[in-house]
């Protein structure tokens, strides 16, 4: 029988692969500007391709652009 790949990945799992706490990717589901997410009842979870995105946007070249990336 083949192995099933998790396609879902709870908040725990998300921040810890972006370097974060759980906390901030909380903050940033109410704040909006964080990764897009799924609800399913009262479950949220993360898609590998989504959180990759998100940090792809997120990247900068110089402090400069970080600073506007922060401001946004």
């Amino acid at each position: 029988m083949g192995t099933v790949k998790a396609e879902f990945m709870d908040t725990r799992q998300a921040a810890a692969l972006l370097g974060l706490s759980h906390r901030t990717l909380e903050g940033y589901r109410v704040s909006g500007g964080g990764p897009d997410f799924h609800r399913f009842g009262n479950r949220v979870r993360y898609r590998r391709p989504d959180l990759d995105a998100w940090a792809a946007k997120r990247r900068a070249a110089t402090t400069a652009e970080a600073d506007r990336l922060r401001a946004a």
